[in-house]
């Protein structure tokens, strides 16, 4: 009988196991992983061995307790075998191709990625890589702005990142290729069921000459939750997150939030004091979490500040009256 813990022979598949089976962004299997590595953490999931000290007694127990029912063979071998059929790649920790970036999350860093594409987009420097982001629901002025952002931004060899969505993602996508830029989207669920499905199209074309990437495995379907978690990745990959159009409480203040707590700089939008779908991004500019963005030129000035770490002053020409 095939077991799960039959299944983890070593880092990778261990690693597989767990990605297949257990929810992202959580950071008791992340100290495990660190701890003991991916295969000692299956067994551990899977109700078997024992934590180490310097474990939490209590938040292991409530973790083994949560996990232990989804630690499912079928599941992964199932997910592998859709992997193969699909022509996906699977990328752990310490693999040429991985995201370094992602390292930066420490215990929620994702336990793997798949990608389909090219790969070699994960490997260029931080700065190589815009995340953009925006309201689904998103005004002509809203797709306007950012078709300009990203043509200017592909012009100048920055690689598009963003989430497949409707709206603002779909236009930053879309205009990456119609420019012969290139364009990374990270999905919410497993690269077999392209979300949403209105999008299946794009994100085809994405998949086909640029790169598609999920931390979930085939067969993943979009939830809430793996939404927010998904914002981490999204934060982390890119040297700047910029939010283009955003309601008050949309979810990308939550990617705003997510990239700001890594050091990463956030620029927003800004735009008609009535849109309710700029009110976010008024809001992130109002609070300092963002700089405003108003063409290319200040998302490159985040990018590669020209004068920060030199001691260099910018000197201006007093106004003459």
């Amino acid at each position: 009988m095939v077991t799960i813990t039959s299944l983890a022979k070593d880092e990778r598949s261990g690693r597989v196991a767990l990605a297949t089976t257990l929810e992202p962004d959580d950071a008791v299997t992340g100290r495990l992983l660190a701890a003991v590595g991916a295969v000692e953490t299956v067994r551990l999931a899977a109700g078997t061995g024992a934590f180490p000290k310097k474990v939490d007694a209590v938040e292991a127990g409530l973790w083994r307790n949560k996990v232990a029912p989804r630690m499912d063979a079928r599941t992964v071998t199932q997910a592998l075998s859709e992997s193969d059929r699909f022509g996906l790649r699977i990328l752990i920790p310490g693999d040429d191709d991985w995201p370094t970036a992602l390292n930066d999350l420490g215990d929620r860093a994702p336990t793997a990625l798949w990608v389909r594409g090219a790969s070699s987009f994960l490997t260029a420097p931080l700065s190589d890589r815009v995340t953009i982001t925006g309201a689904r629901a998103a005004t002509s002025y809203g797709e306007h702005v950012t078709g300009e952002l990203v043509s200017d931004l592909t012009h100048a060899e920055r690689i598009i990142v963003a989430g497949g969505a409707y709206g603002i993602d779909a236009a930053a996508h879309r205009a990456a290729l119609a420019t012969g830029g290139q364009t990374l989207a990270v999905m919410v669920g497993g690269l077999d069921r392209l979300y949403p499905s209105g999008n299946r199209e794009l994100l085809e074309r994405v998949g086909d000459l640029g790169l598609l990437a999920s931390e979930m495995a085939p067969g993943a379907t979009p939830t809430k939750w793996r939404f927010l978690a998904r914002n981490r990745i999204l934060g982390a990959v890119s040297g700047v997150t910029v939010v283009v159009e955003a309601g008050y409480r949309s979810g990308s203040l939550n990617l705003a939030a997510r990239a700001a707590q890594l050091g990463h700089p956030v620029g927003a939008v800004p735009g008609p004091v009535t849109s309710a779908s700029s009110a976010g991004t008024h809001r992130l500019l109002r609070e300092g979490i963002a700089s405003l963005i108003t063409n290319a030129t200040d998302v490159t000035a985040l990018l590669d500040p020209p004068a920060r770490g030199r001691g260099q002053a910018v000197e201006h020409e007093p106004d003459v009256a």
